[in-house]
């Protein structure tokens, strides 16, 4: 059978075009999904995800890539601090390469609910290069200082069923907002609200 030449996803001459947008509370089964593709990420309800998608729009990314949800971050701010939580990240298998997860960070801090934050701050076990890596390529795109302490601790906090989580503190330098600038500038990328 002849493919149909109308529908966009089957021209392979095209560019992908990857979106960021806040999520939509139809996207909690979709993010549920992506989780789980996302090895070693922890695996919540669909619920909780339905949720983040509905009461932490504001402060979550949805990455899409020719319509399909390729990308995830989940995130709030501290109650009483002028700090961004990054709960996760996750970049699906298709969209890896993309230096996605760093766009993702990027729009998050543009977001009218994270003006005035001074710090982004996540959770790292010590094994996880991945995340390591993201973090650190992030802090130096905005020109912010980059530090960890142990916080959940594998013992105290996990009953010793999971590894220590290290609290990462990235300094948001003023005017990192800017930093997404460069992000904006490819080619393929379009950021909705």
């Amino acid at each position: 059978m002849p493919k149909d030449l109308s529908d966009p996803r089957m021209d392979e001459t095209r560019a992908p075009v990857l979106r960021l947008r806040k999520p939509e509370t139809t996207d909690g089964a979709e993010i549920w999904e992506l989780i789980k593709r996302c090895k070693p990420l922890d695996e919540n309800s669909m619920y909780c995800n339905l949720v983040q998608a509905d009461h932490f729009r504001d402060t979550c990314v949805v990455a899409e890539l020719d319509g399909d949800i390729v990308g995830w971050i989940s995130g709030h701010m501290i109650p009483s601090k002028e700090e961004i939580f990054v709960w996760q990240v996750a970049v699906g298998p298709r969209a890896r390469g993309l230096g996605l997860g760093k766009k993702m960070l990027l729009e998050l801090i543009e977001r009218d609910a994270c003006d005035g934050a001074t710090h982004l701050k996540t959770t790292i076990t010590e094994d996880n290069d991945a995340s390591w890596g993201l973090f650190k390529s992030f802090a130096r795109e905005v020109g912010g200082a980059l530090d960890d302490t142990p916080h959940f601790e594998s013992d105290e906090h996990f009953n010793g069923a999971h590894d220590t989580e290290h609290m990462v503190t990235i300094t948001l330098p003023e005017g990192a907002e800017g930093a997404s600038d460069k992000a904006q500038e490819a080619p393929m990328l379009e950021s909705a609200a």
